[in-house]
């Protein structure tokens, strides 16, 4: 079966599905309760209290049904599949407890750790015993590809929570994540084009097609957010793409923009610790510039821009 016969489809299928859930989806969520918006936040983002969240739950269900629909053939793109699915659940179940308590915590740090330790456990094993992984990691510009060996297990772990945490973080301001998790797909489909296997190119495309649906309602000013459930598993479906295509260390610069907002939190966190002193007006990034004066609408349209160049980087990378 060629590539443009799996892609085209699940794309389709994916956008038309989210396009059509939100309509009866997003008054769903609104029912549910909405999203509790801290106080430390920019005072702007207090208008956004009461819009519905979880939306996450509107493009996992149609990526879900489009690759059941059209990979099945795919060992790996059902192991993507399923690690972006538990990851989705994990987060589902955070915006569930944050609702029901009217709160901006969920799940428990520890817990939150636990499970999704045992879940990156879990996608290793099956990805090696299904579809052949091995420790190899392809180093951008060089073509290296050094094997970690036992290293193997902590490095996906770091590289899993890293992502996952640093799509979580960037998922503040209205379509933000959307927008860039856009991007960074299409990037990576370009890699796996390269890398292989074509399934995975395929899965980041039938992925892509949610996302730009999704940005009807995500879109400033949002009708409802992605929260936990839909960051935690865009992040894990970026890094298990990268995993089975062993293009782990592309994250970096094709992600850059979510890095620079991770980089961020620690950045401020570890100046306020040492000096008491904050080097932000307020972490993450884009949360600085929108307390600078910056409408949220442009913040959100130049982080966009940036993560499509940084996107063509990471592209560029391959050898």
């Amino acid at each position: 079966m060629s590539l443009p016969v799996v892609v085209m489809p699940g794309l389709a299928t994916a956008f038309a599905l989210t396009a059509v859930l939100g309509l009866v989806g997003v008054p769903t969520l609104a029912r549910l309760g909405g999203q509790h918006v801290r106080e430390q936040g920019p005072a702007s983002h207090q208008k956004k209290a009461g819009t519905p969240t979880s939306g996450g739950i509107l493009f996992l269900v149609s990526t879900a049904a489009a690759v059941l629909a059209w990979q099945t053939h795919s060992t790996a793109a059902l192991l993507v599949l399923g690690l972006t699915i538990a990851f989705g659940l994990v987060g589902g179940a955070d915006d569930l407890l944050k609702m029901r308590r009217r709160a901006s915590l969920g799940l428990r740090g520890r817990d939150k750790l636990l499970l999704t330790t045992a879940i990156v456990v879990a996608f290793v094993w099956a990805a090696q015993r299904y579809a052949g992984l091995d420790t190899r990691v392809i180093v951008p510009v060089t073509g290296a590809e050094p094997a970690l060996g036992l290293l193997f297990l902590p490095f996906v772990w770091v590289v899993v929570l890293g992502t996952t945490s640093a799509v979580n973080l960037a998922d503040g301001a209205d379509g933000l994540a959307t927008g860039l998790a856009i991007a960074a797909l299409g990037a990576f489909a370009a890699i796996t084009l390269h890398t292989g296997p074509w399934s995975l190119t395929a899965f980041c495309l039938t992925l892509a097609g949610a996302l730009v649906a999704f940005l009807l309602y995500n879109l400033h000013p949002a009708r409802v957010f992605m929260g936990d459930s839909g960051a935690l598993a865009i992040g894990a479906a970026l890094a298990g793409v990268a995993i089975l295509s062993r293009t782990e260390l592309f994250l970096i610069p094709v992600g850059g923009v979510f890095v620079a907002e991770a980089l961020s939190v620690i950045a401020q966190v570890a100046s306020f610790r040492l000096t008491g002193r904050r080097i932000l007006r307020m972490s993450p990034l884009h949360h600085h510039f929108e307390l600078s004066g910056v409408p949220e609408g442009r913040v959100v349209g130049a982080f966009w821009l940036v993560g499509a160049l940084c996107a063509v980087i990471g592209v560029v990378g391959l050898r």
